[in-house]
């Protein structure tokens, strides 16, 4: 596990939740959508699920249909492998390959790129998915670590 592994995973041990309810889902999607406004400047895509249903999603201006898509093949990533679509992403780095050529999934419904993140109830594992698209991986990543943190801190 490489330097950067290591620290994606830190980041999914640190951001836990204690509870979610479908009012937090709408909460945690507006911060995300300030930020990006307010200190981005930026039009980002954003969508939050719990594991049974979609809970909030929104495109602000500037994003587009392809948003829809991208935002969908991150989630799908971390529904498959239980984490971070960037430490997916890194992971298959890491073992000297790429997602595309590792996973075996159709790159139709699979991307492992940055941007979807595992909502987690401590002590319980992975509730659902905050997925951000319109920026880099990382930035879209960023985006929706830094949104559960304040979310967290209130």
């Amino acid at each position: 596990m490489n330097e950067i592994m290591k620290t994606l995973i830190a980041q999914e041990e640190e951001l836990q939740f204690t509870s979610f309810k479908n009012e937090d889902a709408l909460e945690l999607g507006l911060i995300i959508c300030e930020i990006a406004k307010n200190e981005l400047g930026k039009g980002i895509s954003v969508h939050i699920e719990n594991d049974e249903h979609p809970l909030f999603t929104h495109y602000m201006e500037g994003t587009s249909k392809e948003n829809t898509y991208w935002l969908f093949a991150k989630k799908n990533v971390v529904n498959h492998f239980g984490n971070s679509s960037l430490y997916v992403g890194e992971m298959f780095k890491d073992m000297g390959t790429t997602f595309k050529d590792g996973a075996n999934l159709p790159l139709s419904e699979y991307q492992g790129e940055g941007g979807s993140f595992p909502l987690k109830l401590r002590g319980q594992g992975k509730i659902g998915t905050v997925t951000v698209s319109g920026l880099t991986g990382e930035e879209d990543h960023a985006l929706a670590c830094e949104g559960i943190r304040r979310f967290l801190s209130k």
